[in-house]
């Protein structure tokens, strides 16, 4: 996959930010990509730049903790780009409490919020592969990325314990479904990003994110397309010997 050409990617949580910077740095390398996000206005926003650019590309909208909707959006991009052998994992969400952007602590936090995060950002990823696999089982090759984090992987003051469960189970499920995917020719990787400069990120208390950069050796934040252009290499061909991996994107901050 080193032109990336002649490939298919669903992208999820492809509105904005990171997942937007994945999906259109695909495009930009020849794959006709499908722009799914919750908010169908973002999807076709972002889907009708690339495609002002010349790109083959669709806008879906659906909720991945859905798993009839994921099977629909993947029949539909099926239907119209060609079987999907790139899936990158990217939905995800991190609420925080009140204007000033804290997190929620755990025995304060509600079951709802609880289920709904694991729901998005781990239940997603499952339905976005269980929809996926079986086309790229008979096609003999595929690439599945899906975005942990660095808080997956040590104490993180910054998030809520939802999101950080639910990032280090993401770690867990591409290690096992990477062992159970090689024999058809499917590589399973993570991205573990540290602080990144999107409307995500800037929902946190403004103290927060500053420390965070000052904490991070290379001294700035991320952008989305630092993460992007891992997630290129990682679906390329030249990562075909790559899987069940975890690569931090995070200019060095929490380290582990």
């Amino acid at each position: 996959m080193n032109s990336h050409g002649g490939h298919v990617a669903l992208v999820t949580g492809a509105g904005r930010g990171i997942g937007r910077a994945i999906a259109d740095a695909h495009a930009t390398a020849g794959v006709r990509v499908a722009y799914l996000d919750h908010d169908p206005a973002l999807a076709e926003e972002a889907a009708s730049a690339a495609r002002e650019r010349g790109y083959d590309v669709i806008a879906l909208s659906a909720d991945v903790a859905d798993d009839r909707a994921v099977a629909e959006a993947c029949r539909r991009i099926s239907e119209t780009l060609g079987t999907i052998d790139i899936l990158v994992n990217n939905a995800g969400i991190s609420p925080k409490t009140g204007a000033d952007g804290k997190r929620a602590l755990a025995w304060e936090m509600s079951p709802d919020e609880w289920r709904r995060v694991l729901d998005v950002n781990l239940t997603g990823a499952f339905n976005g592969m269980r929809a996926v696999v079986p086309g790229m089982r008979e096609l003999g090759r595929g690439r599945i990325v899906s975005l942990s984090s660095v808080a997956g992987k040590t104490f993180c003051d910054i998030v809520g314990i939802h999101y950080a469960a639910s990032k280090a189970a993401l770690i867990g499920f591409t290690k096992h479904l990477a062992g159970e995917l090689g024999p058809y020719g499917i590589t399973v990787n993570a991205v573990a990003p540290g602080r990144i400069d999107t409307p995500l990120v800037r929902g946190t208390a403004p103290e927060a994110n500053e420390a965070a950069r000052l904490a991070t050796p290379l001294r700035r934040l991320g952008t989305p397309e630092d993460v992007a252009n891992t997630c290129l290499f990682l679906t390329s061909d030249s990562a075909a010997f790559v899987t069940g991996q975890v690569c931090d994107v995070a200019g060095g901050w929490l380290m582990t």
